[in-house]
């Protein structure tokens, strides 16, 4: 079994590294930011109606950092946890819209078996953390897919790029290699306090992954 996982976890960094053109793992105060395996951002934007109401009744949930951590090194360790967090949530919950669970068009809450995509981000967002990761480096995001409707995913922040988990596909990949337009997510600052994200890969390039 620890040698399927080394295995496993050395090709997961070898696709990685391909995709994005990513040198070797290094300490996060030395990640290149710059690298396009990161997602840039512009100004303070609003926030999603949704995350607002969830504030709201969890305010302690989105406060401003005391520290910001601006990567994480992507050990095996922080891999597998990962890929355990990700397929496990996409495993055990079953995806329902806000409408059908709840009559509303927007309700962000965390999923007791049924949820809609934000609320799969916000389980494996907790469960992260609960297992020690910065929760500066979670970030919540609102994408839109090239269907033209939206959609939330986790945006994991590493020294191999910002990772991508999504419930509606089982693998973990680099947010550039993901079919979705990014538009915006929250800030590495403040979980309450969301950026826009700077996209300007053509649709036709979104299309195509």
């Amino acid at each position: 079994m620890k040698k399927t996982t080394n295995i496993r976890f050395v090709l997961g960094l070898a696709l990685l590294a391909l995709a994005t053109m990513i040198a070797p793992a290094q300490a996060s105060r030395n990640t290149d930011f710059s690298n396009p395996a990161f997602a840039k951002v512009s100004g303070q934007t609003s926030i999603p109606i949704g995350h607002a109401q969830f504030c709201q009744t969890r305010p302690q949930e989105c406060q401003a950092y005391a520290s910001v951590t601006e990567a994480v090194q992507l050990t095996q360790e922080r891999w597998d946890e990962l890929l355990e967090v990700n397929t496990g949530f996409n495993q055990s919950i079953v995806a329902v819209t806000d409408e059908d669970l709840y009559q509303t068009e927007e309700f962000w809450t965390y999923p007791r078996g049924y949820g809609d995509c934000e609320d799969f981000v916000l389980a494996k967002r907790r469960d992260l953390i609960e297992r020690g990761w910065p929760a500066s480096t979670l970030l919540i995001s609102v994408v839109r897919q090239t269907s033209g409707d939206g959609h939330a995913v986790l945006l994991v922040r590493t020294d191999r790029g910002d990772l991508v988990l999504d419930n509606l596909r089982p693998l973990i990949k680099v947010w550039n290699q993901t079919p979705y337009e990014y538009i915006k997510r929250q800030s590495q600052s403040h979980a309450g306090i969301w950026v826009d994200m700077v996209d300007n890969r053509p649709m036709s390039v979104l299309a195509a992954l």
